[in-house]
């Protein structure tokens, strides 16, 4: 099965490609991005944006992860990205993150609400999950947005430091 391409009415969200790992280093030059996620290190450098790409297809076969570069349509840049890190059979939680100068623009809804719907429609996901840090309130508004559910708050460990998370769920059908 072959990664499909989304569209949205300002976004295009299509694999990643190796030579987007410059960029993405870029993007996550800014240590706030890493210390509001619970995987992505700081300082980021270009090769550790090369491993992570590497590792997407494989990932996408086997039905693991499938993640997205978020291109913004008018300047053809990428700006982010949106994924299921954790996919098992019908259920996925989604995982996302954008470049500082691009917060605040609606742009991280749109390309969650387009992620979740095609996964509905082509891969069969009944229930998405989503996680952030209690301190997070930016990913708190877009998952709220996404019109997900607070489950509960929990701890978990990351990077050796026991961390509270909010948990949302969503049972998921016609589309978020």
């Amino acid at each position: 099965m072959k990664q499909e391409r989304i569209e949205t009415e300002r976004l295009i969200l299509r694999p990643f490609e190796l030579n987007d790992a410059d960029r993405v280093a870029v993007l996550l030059r800014e240590k706030c991005i890493s210390d509001m996620t619970a995987n992505i290190p700081y300082p980021y450098s270009p090769q550790m944006a090369v491993e992570w790409i590497s590792l997407h297809q494989d990932a996408f076969k086997e039905r693991i992860a499938l993640v997205y570069a978020i291109v913004d349509k008018r300047s053809d840049e990428l700006i982010g990205a949106v994924s299921f890190p954790l996919w098992d059979d019908n259920e996925a939680v989604i995982g996302y993150w954008l470049g500082v100068e691009y917060w605040g623009n609606g742009y991280m809804p749109e390309a969650a609400t387009a992620l979740i719907n095609f996964a509905v429609s082509y891969l069969g996901i009944s229930k998405v999950t989503a996680l952030h840090l209690v301190e997070n309130d930016q990913s708190r508004s877009v998952i709220q947005n996404l019109g997900l559910s607070y489950i509960e708050n929990r701890f978990d460990l990351i990077d050796g430091v026991r961390r509270e998370v909010c948990c949302y769920q969503a049972i998921v059908g016609a589309g978020v």
